[in-house]
């Protein structure tokens, strides 16, 4: 099988490049060459993107470490400037509610704080054996079924679908009906009408369920959530658009992480050997982390726009002016991590970018976490002899949507 990211970094074409950045054909998984080499050379730099403005793309590692924890540096979308991903999000923007995805402090800060106990770390972690439960269940089923099979409909998806069911209260019997919602609202290339559409329905659905959990709660973050708007710290509709996020992110990108990080480690297969032959929790979790770091499948970048004249460097943001931080090619930068285009599971890659940084990074970041060590610490241990079942170059890859991933991973043993 060959390397997919075996591929040479090349120029970028013109005076101003196009943002998003073409990938390499050869390469789907690693960062744009031409981000790479804007990165050592003009780590700062303007770029084109779909409507003719020119934010700033910020490339290197420190200068995202340095401006994304910034208050100069906003979220608001209905900021002139703001650098949307396409005309579909320009347009929803007026009409999107306020949440923790597109607010500053204070508001940010009110609104997490509603959220952010049933995810911090010890709360999670008590989640560890239910899904250990889950993945071991789904794995069985594999294994008792024909195989090959698509390891991203029999695996990748059921897992974060049903972790996520169980956290916030929503019964797993609508997952055919979220998941495919889901989609939709982050394809950016299906039609707006259809995306609103879903966007809608997945309101109408939490809106019901938030109802239903406020007259009758249970252990669940939406019975939690119910209940404060009962106390009135949240408006009900910010608990509906709340629930909405949480169960779009729930789900999507860690499914996307179990199946391309399958794909990489399946390529590494020393790496591979190693995490397979270990049960040392530690070994287990820097792996995710490094896989983490080396996939980065946030692939539209984070969006932000200058609230005030910010100087770094030799280049001053302008009040008004959109910024863009490439994740994935921070993640690659080898001033941070040395020899990054190298699959290492042993390297110490905890402060990789994937989760974003600063006020906003994702919220989800503990159960991630969580639901990819149970994953990448049982999957290939209980089943060593997974393969891809066609070569990697026939795999469809994924990049319309916020992240990239592939359509199907068929997969044998």
């Amino acid at each position: 099988m060959s390397d997919v990211l075996s591929c040479p970094v090349t120029g970028a074409s013109g005076p101003l490049p196009e943002y998003p950045l073409p990938r390499a054909a050869e390469c789907p998984l690693a960062p744009a060459p031409a981000a790479r080499e804007l990165r050592a050379e003009k780590p700062i730099t303007r770029v084109r993107i779909w409507n003719g403005s020119t934010p700033w793309l910020v490339t290197r590692h420190a200068d995202q470490r340095a401006l994304l924890p910034d208050p100069r540096v906003s979220d608001d979308d209905l900021d002139p400037g703001f650098p949307y991903v396409n005309a579909h999000r320009a347009e929803i923007a007026p009409v999107t509610p306020r949440l923790i995805t597109n607010t500053d402090a204070p508001e940010h800060t009110r609104l997490r704080r509603t959220v952010n106990g049933p995810l911090m770390v010890k709360r999670i972690e008590t989640m560890r054996e239910p899904v250990q439960k889950i993945v071991d269940e789904l794995v069985d089923r594999m294994l008792d079924g024909p195989h090959p099979v698509d390891l991203l409909q029999a695996f990748a998806l059921p897992v974060p679908s049903l972790v996520i069911a169980e956290l916030l209260g929503v019964p797993y019997a609508d997952h055919d009906f979220f998941q495919r919602s889901s989609s939709l609202v982050l394809d950016g290339a299906a039609p707006p009408e259809e995306a609103r559409r879903a966007g809608g329905e997945l309101a109408s659905y939490l809106d019901e369920l938030l109802r239903r959990k406020s007259a009758d709660p249970g252990e669940d973050v939406l019975s939690e959530m119910a209940g404060r708007v009962r106390a009135g710290e949240m408006a009900h509709t910010e608990a509906v658009h709340m629930g909405v996020a949480m169960l779009i992110a729930g789900h999507e990108t860690t499914a996307t992480m179990i199946s391309l990080g399958t794909i990489v480690l399946l390529q590494h297969p020393d790496q591979l050997a190693l995490l397979r032959g270990s049960d040392d929790p530690k070994l287990i979790a820097n792996a995710v982390d490094e896989v983490l770091r080396y996939l980065s499948i946030v692939q539209t970048g984070v969006r932000r726009v200058a609230k005030e004249d910010i100087e770094i460097g030799d280049v001053v943001i302008r009040t008004g002016d959109g910024i863009i931080f490439d994740l994935h090619a921070a993640n690659w930068d080898p001033e941070v991590f040395p020899e990054a285009e190298r699959l290492d599971i042993t390297r110490p890659a905890r402060i990789h970018q994937a989760f974003g940084y600063g006020p906003h990074q994702c919220l989800g970041q503990n159960l991630a976490r969580l639901e990819l060590q149970v994953v990448y610490g049982t999957l290939y241990r209980r089943i060593p002899t997974l393969r891809l079942a066609v070569p990697v170059e026939e795999l469809e890859f994924d990049h319309t949507g916020t992240t990239y991933g592939v359509h199907g991973l068929p997969v044998a043993w």
